[in-house]
């Protein structure tokens, strides 16, 4: 059921992307709008589904509504991203900010945790015994910090891509957009910058308010690395190719590469070592699996 749900709307999300490209004005303003509440649903309805409601509401006040208290204050503020204002094509604003945008936010830090988890042995028992184990505290904290760093780079480099093509759309200006990175005329560094602050404190929340689910992946999950590789990759080829902004195709090509390119390696190694098909005999573990 939570697999089938997830495949869904993430083929319908898929399809409403590759429909961007394609539409202007209006039509495409609402399309973005019509991606990110998609994209919201696919994740938090996936939390929700395979883990249960403490870890989709902790997803969703960790990111939606961090997401949003960082975005008013950003507003008002100009902290931590700079001084920048959202124009009006992107529905109602409470605070100054448009209620799809802490969406966003949370349409990506799903995926981007689950991907650090798999890339830091955060796989669930396998019948035949295989899967993450416990080490001493040493390799513990490694492995945490390690998490979170994956996890950060993971949601922050995809603004990367976000940033300039949302720019390009006049969605939303900056002020004073320098110092900016080369080809990235118009955003200033600092917001980058921001998205690494709040994503690394967003991914340090997370796990101690979701608990104990969050902390594996099993085959419930391939729906979100999809959707974390899809986006990577059809960025970058949407970027170079369709919209016209070759210099931000560089830049999340590299940014986002950090997490994509070893998920992408490890889950091919996976299927080819069968991998996939033992994690469906994983035993029962009381309070993860109940909502599959």
């Amino acid at each position: 059921m939570t697999r089938r749900i997830s495949w869904t709307l993430l083929a319908v999300l898929v399809l409403a992307q590759i429909c961007y490209p394609l539409t202007t004005g209006a039509t495409r303003a609402g399309l973005t709008v019509a991606t990110v509440v998609l994209g919201w649903l696919l994740s938090v309805g996936h939390a929700l589904l395979s883990r249960g409601p403490r870890v989709a509401a902790a997803l969703v006040a960790v990111a939606t509504g961090g997401g949003f208290a960082i975005e008013a204050i950003g507003v008002a503020t100009g902290v931590p991203f700079g001084s920048y204002d959202y124009s009006g094509e992107l529905g109602p604003k409470l605070a100054g900010v448009p209620l799809i945008i802490p969406l966003a936010w949370t349409w990506m830090a799903w995926p981007a945790w689950l991907a650090a988890v798999r890339l830091t042995g955060g796989r669930a028992a396998t019948a035949n015994g295989s899967g993450s184990t416990a080490g001493g505290n040493g390799s513990t904290v490694g492995r945490w910090v390690g998490r979170i760093a994956l996890a950060t780079v993971g949601l922050a480099a995809w603004d990367l891509f976000l940033d300039p093509q949302m720019v390009a759309e006049g969605y939303w200006v900056w002020r004073d957009a320098t110092p900016a990175l080369p080809g990235l005329a118009g955003i200033p560094v600092s917001n980058y910058l921001g998205w690494l602050l709040f994503a690394v404190l967003m991914m340090s929340a997370l796990r101690p308010l979701a608990g104990p689910a969050a902390e594996h992946t099993d085959r419930r999950d391939h729906p979100m690395f999809a959707l974390y590789l899809w986006t990577y990759f059809s960025s970058i080829l949407a970027h170079a190719v369709f919209l016209d902004l070759p210099a931000s195709a560089l830049w999340g090509a590299a940014g986002m590469s950090v997490t994509a390119v070893p998920l992408a390696v490890t889950l091919l190694r996976a299927r080819r070592g069968g991998d996939s098909g033992r994690e469906a005999h994983q035993p029962h573990r009381p309070g993860v699996d109940a909502t599959r």
